[in-house]
């Protein structure tokens, strides 16, 4: 599509101010340009084998490449060449009317950004021109680098690879009659776990099929040649169909080169126009098969395959990222952009058919546009137990609870590795059943349950995160140990919350067996270091990790948990029967102050012990009593929210889309923690007990998590981290003497 170009003109509409360079006519364009191949008041093209239809999929091909490769040469900055190797495909799911679009690569952001400008969505965010398209690119409040809940019309966040393939799972779980494409490339289909979370979810979900992966294979990734680039087509096929795909469209650019590129990975953009359009059509043709089949109950497969950086500034891996040599006045970047110019009135026909896809812009389209109803839960009947009667098991009580709200929403959704038994909420499996193909009341599992069970944290963590960004109530279970590796996902989500310009419920999780409760297992069930992650993101606003002392708090956090919005609530519990310490309303007060005074004697100097955790407390109330027999006044705090205990400047709370700016404050900080010691207390990391130590004017010190150790029993291993009453003694005398 190679023309002379010429700089531009006044006479050019609004939405083109800021392109560079215009195209001379194209072959045939009168024939097949001019009127739009989706007619007024439809949504697609009625037949993929139009020439029409294919003529316009291949301008706006190259008006995505050519916006995207001028926005970030704008910056001398951002990643063109892999959203360049598939314009043709993301283009074709356009033309078919399909704008729940979602991407697994977070490199392919400038293209993203250049298809909501197309069809208007970025106008919500005052984005009306190419020139204003350019402005805001990697600029703050403008188009982030890489996707975010943020920007109008985009579905899902992308960044980290490995993650594409849940929003779009969760997506077509509450959407069936939709088809949600993603974008995944082959430098990251090796990444843990795209394949794995894929096969377990058509296990349990064999009907849900209307999420489509789009398969870039280009032959690179961001340095390199990816690790696929040596398979033939047929063992990249072999490849999918092994995993479970019934369906596998490959569309290989190499069948229509005439200009004999070498290898196997070639350059679409350098065929004469006849092979192009060729080729463009066997990608709508093929596209086409592909939402037919994924609509229709067959697990399918799109893939391009086209040398990475097609038709920008370079070539392979090359192509990945700019530099800040390559800006618009770098010869590379003028030629490349001179050879995709369109003439103006190509682009008023792009323009066109991007507006009327699907519908209208994806910003008033999408699914994610609008807040999913959720069922009514009614007042959740809490059990209250007596303060000092038989112990209980905290997670136990929570899970009654879950099962009820399974019941009264059947989009709720519980996941675990295959661990709910073990760790005292086997009740939610017999409330709602694993959703298994094998049914056997022994085991609670049938198809169609609601606790989702893949022996994968990242697919455990990613579905239930993933369901909650598209509007869903769901519970991620977790030992907290295990944890941290379903975590990068569940990270994601709660940034995106953050910014989301919309309503969301709260994405929750209940870690429950500690380290502490892990004795005889080893180390790896010793790995409390999550805790600090955890502590790191209180910082961000919109994170609260919840620590019920006993079953009576459990319920009150599980409850406050589920009726708040666009924040990720982390829930520590025991799985062991513990003493019933609180009641109902000490924990609602906890919730909001931070923490809650458990037990109080005056004598003489004071120490307080601030405790996360329940186990913790067992030594704490030891100490307490051999130090009330020494005179010396304790006050023993349960600290059950800590985000509360920072300051408000500690946070970034109000930078976020639901600012939630409760803190406690300095008069009612000093009231529950001062006295002429402070120790804190916890079972795993110490930084947990940072916003305490930050405020605290008392002589203070901390007990805290050291490494894991095989022992006979959860006494045992705290005695070895130095978590006992009479080390806890020791330290409190020497403090108020």
């Amino acid at each position: 599509m190679t023309a002379t170009t010429t700089k531009a003109s006044s006479a050019v509409p609004n939405f083109c101010e800021g392109i560079q360079y215009f195209g001379e006519a194209l072959p045939d364009f009168d024939t097949y340009g001019t009127t739009p191949a989706i007619a007024s008041g439809k949504v697609a093209i009625l037949n993929p084998t139009d020439t029409n239809a294919v003529y316009q999929t291949l301008l706006a091909a190259d008006a995505l490449r050519y916006l995207t490769l001028q926005i970030t040469a704008s910056k001398a900055s951002g990643h063109p060449g892999g959203f360049a190797s598939q314009a043709e495909a993301y283009a074709a799911l356009v033309m078919l009317g399909h704008k729940n679009i979602i991407t697994e690569v977070g490199h392919h952001a400038p293209g993203f950004y250049s298809a909501m400008f197309l069809d208007r969505s970025l106008e919500d965010m005052g984005i009306f021109t190419v020139q204003q398209l350019r402005d805001r690119f990697r600029e703050k409040h403008g188009l982030l680098g890489h996707l975010s809940g943020y920007i109008p019309g985009i579905l899902a966040p992308a960044g980290p690879l490995g993650q594409g393939q849940h929003f779009a799972m969760s997506a077509a779980l509450l959407h069936r009659e939709k088809l949600f494409p993603f974008t995944v490339g082959d430098g990251g289909l090796g990444e843990p776990y795209i394949m794995s979370s894929m096969a377990h979810f058509n296990t349990a979900y064999p009907s849900v099929t209307n999420f489509l992966p789009v398969l870039v294979w280009n032959g690179y990734s961001q340095e390199h040649h990816s690790m696929v680039s040596l398979k033939t087509n047929e063992e990249m096929i072999a490849y999918w169909q092994c995993n479970g795909f019934s369906e596998v469209v490959l569309v290989n650019a190499k069948d229509f080169d005439d200009q004999n590129q070498d290898g196997d990975y070639v350059d679409s953009t350098a065929f004469s126009f006849d092979n192009r359009l060729d080729f463009t059509k066997a990608v709508l043709v093929g596209m086409n098969k592909a939402e037919r089949c994924a609509l229709s109950g067959k697990l399918t497969v799109f893939i391009i395959k086209q040398l990475k950086g097609a038709g920008v500034h370079a070539l392979g891996a090359k192509s990945h990222n700019l530099y800040p040599k390559d800006t618009l006045d770098a010869p590379h970047i003028v030629a490349a952009l001179q050879k995709l110019a369109l003439p103006v009135q190509a682009w008023e026909t792009v323009r066109t058919n991007a507006e009327r896809a699907g519908g209208g812009p994806a910003a008033k389209t999408a699914v994610t546009e609008f807040e999913l109803p959720l069922a009514d839960l009614g007042e959740l009947p809490l059990e209250e137990y007596a303060v000092g009667g038989e112990p209980k098991v905290a997670t136990t009580a929570m899970g009654r609870l879950v099962g009820i709200v399974g019941n009264k929403d059947k989009n709720f959704l519980v996941t675990n590795a295959d661990g709910n038994e073990a760790s005292g909420i086997a009740n939610i499996n017999q409330a709602l059943k694993i959703n298994h193909p094998t049914i056997d009341d022994l085991y609670s599992q049938a198809p169609g349950g609601q606790v989702y069970e893949p022996l994968s944290e990242d697919a455990c963590a990613g579905l239930a995160a993933g369901l909650s960004l598209m509007g869903a109530r769901t519970l991620w279970c977790s030992y907290e140990s295990f944890a941290i590796n379903g975590l990068p996902i569940w990270q994601t989500v709660t940034q995106a919350m953050a910014e989301l310009r919309r309503q969301t419920p709260s994405t929750i999780t209940l870690f429950t067996a500690g380290a502490l409760e892990q004795g005889r297992n080893g180390w790896t069930h010793q790995r409390p270091e999550i805790e600090a992650y955890f502590a790191s993101l209180m910082r961000t606003g919109n994170v609260f990790l919840l620590f019920p002392p006993d079953a009576n708090s459990i319920q009150a956090c599980y409850d406050w948990a589920l009726k708040t919005k666009n924040k990720g609530i982390v829930i520590t519990a025991s799985k062991s029967p513990l003493p019933v310490r609180s009641t109902f309303a000490q924990t609602e007060k906890g919730l909001i102050d931070g923490a809650v005074l458990l037990h109080e004697v005056a004598s003489g100097k004071t120490v307080v012990f601030a405790v996360v955790g329940d186990m913790t407390l067992i030594p704490t109330f030891e100490a307490a009593a051999f130090l009330e027999t020494e005179g010396i006044g304790v006050k023993i705090v349960s600290i059950i929210n800590p985000r509360r205990l920072y300051r408000p400047h500690d946070t970034a709370w109000e930078t976020c889309s639901e600012p939630d700016g409760g803190f406690l404050s300095d008069a009612d900080f000093e009231q529950l923690f001062g006295g002429d010691a402070l120790i804190g207390v916890t079972g795993g990391a110490a930084a947990m007990l940072e916003p305490i130590m930050l405020r605290s004017n008392s002589k203070r010190d901390t007990f805290a998590w050291k490494r894991g150790e095989t022992t006979a029993s959860a006494d045992e291993l705290m005695a070895f981290n130095g978590l006992t009453g009479e080390a806890l003694t020791k330290r409190a005398i020497e403090l108020v003497h």
